[in-house]
């Protein structure tokens, strides 16, 4: 067991509810310092790279001015038909996003990025959704609701976008947005460990 007093800063670079949560559940209490990049797609490239991009540069421009704090970025990102889908930008677009969804398989890629004292590092996790089959009726109740308005895809798996799901097939926590294995195994391969509530340093054997 870990005494807290000797818990390391944890700032989660993101103004996500979702990620925040996710962090409390696990028993931390993350300060939140969101990170404004820019979130521009580069010529040629892949969805993967830029969620892990996107992840990097978060943690990283936190991390500069918090220079002992370990500094969590997290990227989010629905890949469906080889286009990527971030937040609809209206209604009427979530509607399109969401019908379009309808009935089909899509990717979800989500990018995490750990910084520390010594460097920082990430990975993406992914996830194959498939959604039932539902009419545009559907959808424009669903946005109606406001929840769809702040998620990438136009839908938040973890609420009343669970009635939309068919089925995931990979990591369900890359869905919400914080893959919790991937956070887990970034802070050991960065020196630290997550002792059930608290991350502590690594002890040598």
């Amino acid at each position: 067991m870990t005494d807290s007093s000797d818990a390391l800063r944890l700032i989660l670079a993101s103004q996500s509810p979702r990620r925040a949560d996710i962090l409390r559940q696990l028993g931390l209490e993350p300060e939140v310092l969101p990170a404004d990049v820019d979130e521009s797609l580069l010529q040629q490239e892949r969805p993967a790279e830029y969620v892990e991009r996107l992840a990097r540069a978060k943690a990283g421009l936190i991390a500069e001015r918090e220079r002992e704090a370990l500094v969590v970025g997290g990227d989010t990102i629905v890949v469906h038909k080889d286009a990527i889908l971030g937040k609809p930008k209206d209604e009427a677009a979530a509607i399109d996003m969401l019908s379009d969804l309808s009935g089909s398989r899509h990717e979800v890629l989500s990018g995490i990025a750990v910084a520390g004292p010594h460097g920082i590092i990430s990975t993406v996790s992914t996830a194959t959704v498939r959604m039932r089959t539902y009419d545009r009726n559907t959808s424009a109740a669903y946005v109606a609701t406001g929840e769809p308005m702040d998620k990438a895809g136009g839908y938040g798996i973890q609420g009343l976008g669970a009635s939309l799901v068919e089925s995931v097939d990979g990591d369900y926590y890359a869905v919400i947005g914080f893959p919790v294995a991937s956070f887990v195994d970034l802070l050991e391969a960065i020196g630290f460990r997550y002792d059930f509530g608290v991350i502590a340093p690594k002890i040598s054997d």
